[in-house]
């Protein structure tokens, strides 16, 4: 199946990516680098990981065409002449033009660190995203939204309204042609149905302590226990709350002459870093799934 990261079939720039992962069996490699060597296509990075517990084969390619630009084939065409080695070997896969970004649909509720985080790497060309529409049920955000010339969309959510604005939600993901979702704290369960949707595309934070405290101000309940660690998970978003497929994990140490605002400070540091760190691998195609685990190809 063909998960393509962009819909774009304009002019080639040369240098392509192609992830991919299905049932392990001799001959994938082969027929990999066999197809890129029929379209001059020249290796740049290669990463592969073969899964013993579940037999299958993952695998990401940098590659670069070697052939004058009037001669190279487009990313469609591409797409088109790997669907037969897809076929042959039961691959899902992804094939792209680098230069063309993901693009990213980002959601916020009042609290903006991550949010804030990821639209300074976005301006500084470090995300390789485009941000068409930042979501929240909240106003909070709209003034930094718009001082990055992005657009900004208000959808409220009530018990009452929470299906009307999930449908508002996914007719706008189709409207923009959306890529990927990022949950940058944003504060509202997504009903089962939508969570099924966005399934592999959907990517949310959450603080993770050792021990783990759930609810209200989990940074002070953290103080009150004296923590020594404080860190944060993101993970794809799934049906079970929290429990999504992890993507990157970071802690950063804490002592006693931490208060409550420092503790709160930390924390916001070390969710926003993580966060980033797996948008970007996300949006390069370095992330694959492998049941409930990942496969990240750093």
């Amino acid at each position: 199946m063909v998960t393509p990261a962009s819909t774009n079939a304009g002019p080639p720039s040369g240098d392509f990516v192609l992830a991919l992962d299905c049932p392990d069996r001799p001959g994938i490699v082969h027929a990999v680098t066999g197809f890129l060597v029929r379209h001059g296509g020249n290796i740049v990075e290669s990463q592969q990981f073969g899964d013993r517990l579940n037999g299958r084969f993952f695998m990401r390619i940098d590659f670069a065409m070697t052939t004058p630009p009037r001669d190279r084939p487009t990313v469609e065409q591409l797409r088109t002449d790997f669907a037969a080695v897809a076929e042959t070997f039961e691959m899902t896969f992804e094939l792209w033009d680098a230069v063309t970004p993901y693009r990213t649909l980002i959601m916020v509720s009042k609290h903006l660190h991550c949010l804030n985080d990821l639209l300074f790497r976005h301006s500084t060309g470090s995300l390789h995203v485009d941000i068409p529409v930042v979501v929240s049920n909240h106003r909070d955000a709209e003034p930094l939204v718009r001082s990055h010339g992005l657009e900004f969309r208000h959808i409220p959510v009530t018990a009452a309204s929470k299906a009307d604005a999930e449908a508002e939600l996914m007719a706008l993901h189709e409207e923009l042609d959306i890529h990927l979702v990022v949950l940058a704290r944003y504060m509202q369960v997504l009903s089962d149905d939508v969570c099924r949707r966005l399934s592999g595309q959907a990517i949310n934070i959450h603080h993770s302590f050792l021990p783990s405290f759930k609810g209200a101000k989990p940074y002070h309940q953290a103080f009150d226990r004296g923590v020594k660690l404080i860190g944060a998970t993101a993970h794809y978003v799934t049906a079970d709350l929290d429990e999504g497929p992890i993507i990157e994990q970071d802690v950063i140490r804490v002592d006693h002459n931490h208060d409550q605002d420092q503790l709160v400070a930390a924390g916001r540091d070390v969710e926003a870093a993580v966060l980033s760190r797996a948008v970007r691998w996300h949006s390069e195609s370095r992330v694959r799934l492998d049941g409930h685990r990942t496969v990240v190809f750093r």
